[in-house]
């Protein structure tokens, strides 16, 4: 695969566990970016690109991701394009690396990573945290679902939510699914008080139990292979296991329900069941098997 974009300028680094760094790319977009020899593991950027490249298939509100050349003279001559591992700095590794559009402004005051229950009740799009479990749970999202918030005019006091950081699904490294109720959730219960049943998982929940195989592969298919450290046969693996845990959503997020967590006390169980379809249910009860 031709690498379409470069990166031509370094902004600032970022916080958190990837140490990924905002590049300004060849396109005069901005992308959060995520390289090989990041302190999690390589895999964390085949993840990202995979999980988002899903997320988007279903609707949901994320950055859209690309592969982004890193060139040695960037790294060479830009002193704060470092990893620091164990207290000793060492460069970014130059080559192909995963960008995240990013979706924050410049601007102090207008995009936050955190709001307060009061706050997350402004968010314009907050039945989305209700359809991202859907990806999350599919996944295996091992880390809390992580969103920023943006306002689009200083006076706004309305936010929208985007959801970022998806290289802890499939396990993060370790491409596996050890299912548990309250992973891969959002930290605040308040996000899900619109939920009274399975309709507030729609239509990303229908879109990822239709999905086959060609259309997931899709998704994976543009991930350098480096990212995955050539291992094509895991990759497969990995997609097929995705393509067989479509029919184990529904349990997935039962579990969560039932969960000491408690996080859909308006949650109607009775009437959205008998008005679920008859093929919707036979998914689910086929879901108990897996």
């Amino acid at each position: 695969m031709n690498t379409c974009i470069s990166a031509v300028q370094h902004l600032r680094p970022l916080r958190g566990g990837a140490q990924s760094h905002l590049l300004k790319a060849s396109d005069g977009a901005c992308y959060v970016t995520k390289f090989q020899n990041n302190p999690q593991h390589i895999r964390v950027l085949a993840n990202e690109m995979l999980a988002t490249n899903l997320g988007l298939a279903l609707g949901l509100p994320m950055p859209r991701v690309e592969v982004i050349e890193v060139s040695d003279w960037l790294i060479e001559h830009t002193e704060d394009l470092r990893i620091d591992l164990g207290g000793v700095k060492i460069p970014c590794c130059s080559g192909r690396q995963l960008g995240s559009l990013y979706v924050g402004s410049e601007s102090p005051g207008m995009t936050f990573d955190y709001l307060p229950c009061e706050l997350l009740q402004r968010v314009v799009n907050v039945g989305d945290f209700a359809r991202i479990l859907v990806l999350d749970k599919w996944t295996c999202n091992g880390d809390g679902r992580q969103a920023v918030f943006c306002r689009k005019t200083p006076r706004s006091q309305r936010y929208d939510a985007t959801f970022i950081d998806q290289g802890y699904c499939f396990n993060a490294s370790e491409w596996s699914f050890p299912n548990c109720p309250l992973r891969g959730v959002y930290a605040n219960n308040c996000v899900y008080d619109l939920v009274t049943g399975w309709v507030a998982f729609e239509p990303a929940l229908t879109r990822a139990e239709e999905m086959d195989s060609d259309a997931i592969w899709r998704c994976a298919a543009a991930i350098p292979e480096e990212w995955y450290e050539g291992d094509r046969d895991g990759l497969h693996r990995l997609a097929e296991a995705l393509h067989h845990r479509r029919r184990a959503i529904r349990k997935l997020i039962t579990e969560f329900r039932r969960s000491s967590r408690n996080p859909f006390p308006n949650w109607h169980d009775s009437p959205e069941h008998s008005a679920m379809p008859f093929a919707a249910r036979d998914r689910s009860l086929e879901a108990q098997r897996l």
